[in-house]
């Protein structure tokens, strides 16, 4: 009998699950982007997401690189 009751709680979790994603408006991909693109023209900055700092830890990186290519040799010589 504790498979069956087993079931009822799952049941219950998987219920009670649907109802909190139920209360959560949905977004469609067309609402979603027309958001970003106001975003990125609006006067508020927008939260900076994991891929700009990524973007910006590269350009960095590519930049100390360049600067060492250009200082490299010049200190060899």
């Amino acid at each position: 009998m504790t498979r069956g009751n087993q079931r009822e709680q799952d049941r219950l979790k998987a219920q009670k699950k649907i109802a909190a994603n139920a209360k959560k408006p949905k977004e469609s991909a067309t609402t979603l982007a027309k958001r970003k693109e106001a975003a990125l023209w609006a006067d508020i900055p927008r939260p900076i997401s994991d891929a700009d700092i990524l973007r910006a830890k590269q350009k960095k990186k590519e930049e100390e690189k360049a600067a060492a290519a250009t200082a490299g040799p010049a200190s060899k010589g």
